[in-house]
């Protein structure tokens, strides 16, 4: 891959220029001489120009991979809880109630017996256990997205994921010491990750212009998927075996990963292109001729009332509050339902529980695909592939959790129910997660740093309602389906009222200058 060079050194911006016309990218060649770019260099790049790998591709796959380690620490315990304090018994009495599903002693099941846990946790406890994360997790949002603009997405990301990962690795001795103690090492990690989102929005809008968002959102995101797909059967495997001690080792196991990782992250990764000593020349104009859609360098101030009396604001705030709410609900009380309900022992748990987010990943990667086929065709803009995104991701679900609500016992087909319930979910990747971004990539940082406090906020409280709504019945059908039923109109409201406020525009508000350009949705970027 060819070196920028010094055209890395020589790049200007249209408005640092005079002379650089009607805001086209001015690029000086090493012997001086500039050229200006328009909308054709995208094509140029992406067309002839096109390179094995890019700058922008490792730090794809570097974020990929850090949100993998991030999710793995955070859904490590879905698991780890299930042998930590064990599984509610089933009796012959109980079985013959029509409100809990019989034992089938197949294989597949716990046979009746109730697992024994370390530690003497109630169902209200657990919840509180499984949410303490997100209370650290809400507090850092803000901070994150204002800290990635300030000092960079790298570092604070970086940071975050590499401290969690060392949290990870006194988990069990915290846990053992005392409830108190564990529940604040879950609030620190949460703490550690809250800036996670923030950062790599930031970074994101720094990297990719819009016509890459749809097909990059989701390999990235993508990453959330896989350490859910990994962690949640080899925690499984991990629990139910001796090794470390048995459930230790999911911690220990995923916190050494997640610092292994910060190695290669610090040195291949940069907060801009023009840093970047590896980018090439094509890369570099390709990204810079983008300038309007992109972040910029300079730190914008925040418009708060601007930011407040925002529709397209408000409209990513709804959505944070409602596809948070029904995610974390599933990905946190999975595990507890297939073993209360569907009584799928240890081993078999993790595994199941990871089949919907397998799901979730491949429809994130074949929709974003399609989503970037339909816009380099024509047939769809940018505001549209939000749109649809958003509501595939929330309305498919909401049906799927309606059926839910009438699978009983059936254990084959409350597990295809979910996998399409958390599945469809991935369609978001190209759809409102983008909007921030869309909307004021100079300011993406601190508008995802504010919707993923809102959206965090259910991390703790969603925990908090499931354990409330089943206490002393984790085993009842009716009070999983008042579950489903609070995550069904949640998703159907928010949705909604994400539809008719959103946009995907450039807002007059996110430009560092009293001099704001227009940028025009329908616009080729």
């Amino acid at each position: 891959m060819a070196s920028a060079g010094s055209s890395v050194l020589s790049i200007q911006y249209a408005d640092e220029d005079p002379s650089a016309g009607d805001g086209g990218l001015q690029s000086k060649d090493p012997d001086g001489s500039g050229s200006q770019t328009s909308g054709s260099s995208s094509k140029a790049f992406a067309g002839g120009a096109r390179e094995c790998w890019a700058a922008r591709y490792t730090f794809a796959l570097m974020a990929f991979l850090g949100l993998a380690v991030e999710y793995s620490l955070r859904v490590n315990l879905s698991i780890a809880i299930v042998a930590m304090a064990g599984t509610s018994e089933v009796s012959a009495t109980s079985n013959a109630s029509q409100d809990v599903c019989p034992l089938t002693n197949n294989g597949t099941d716990s046979g009746g017996k109730q697992t024994e846990g370390e530690f003497d946790w109630d169902e209200q406890t657990q919840g509180l256990v499984l949410g303490a994360f997100y209370y650290g997790y809400t507090l850092t949002n803000l901070v994150g997205g204002r800290a990635s603009e300030h000092f960079g997405g790298r570092l604070v990301f970086g940071l975050g994921a590499a401290t969690s990962s060392f949290i990870s690795l006194l988990s069990p001795l915290c846990a053992r010491t005392s409830t108190g103690l564990f529940i604040a090492s879950r609030v620190l990690m949460g703490l550690s990750q809250g800036v996670t989102m923030p950062a790599l929005n930031s970074l994101m809008a720094t990297w990719y212009p819009p016509e890459e968002r749809a097909k990059f959102g989701p390999l990235i995101y993508g990453g959330m998927q896989f350490g859910t797909i990994v962690c949640l059967p080899v925690s499984g495997w991990l629990s139910a075996s001796g090794f470390l001690g048995g459930w230790p080792s999911v911690f220990y196991v995923f916190g050494a990963l997640g610092l292994l990782w910060g190695v290669p992250w610090f040195l291949l990764v940069h907060n801009r292109p023009e840093s970047h000593p590896g980018i090439s020349a094509a890369e570099l104009e390709f990204i810079a001729g983008h300038r309007n859609t992109v972040k910029k360098s300079e730190i914008v101030a925040i418009p708060w009332r601007a930011i407040i009396t925002s529709g397209p604001v408000w409209a990513c705030v709804i959505m944070a509050w409602g596809g948070c709410f029904g995610f974390y609900a599933l990905l946190t009380e999975l595990p507890t339902y297939l073993a209360n309900i569907q009584h799928f022992d240890m081993s078999n748990s993790g595994v199941l529980s990871a089949l919907p987010y397998v799901c979730l990943w491949v429809i994130a990667l074949l929709w974003g695909a399609l989503m970037d086929r339909l816009y380099a065709s024509g047939h769809l803009s940018v505001r549209r592939i939000r749109r649809l995104s958003t509501a595939f991701a929330s309305y498919t679900p909401a049906v799927a959790l309606v059926v839910m609500c009438f699978v009983n016992c059936n254990s084959t087909l409350a597990i295809v129910v979910l996998c399409v319930a958390v599945g469809c979910t991935g369609t978001s990747y190209s759809g409102s997660i983008l909007t921030e971004q869309d909307i004021a990539p100079n300011l993406a940082g601190t508008l995802v740093g504010i919707t993923n406090t809102v959206g965090s906020v259910t991390g703790f409280i969603a925990p908090a309602a499931v354990g409330a709504i089943t206490k002393g019945n984790q085993g009842s059908l009716s009070a999983w389906r008042t579950v489903f039923v609070v995550a069904i109109a949640t998703y159907v409201v928010t949705t909604t009222l994400y539809l008719f406020l959103m946009s995907s525009d450039v807002q007059a508000w996110n430009e560092p200058r009293e001099v704001k350009k227009e940028v025009k949705e329908e616009t080729r970027f």
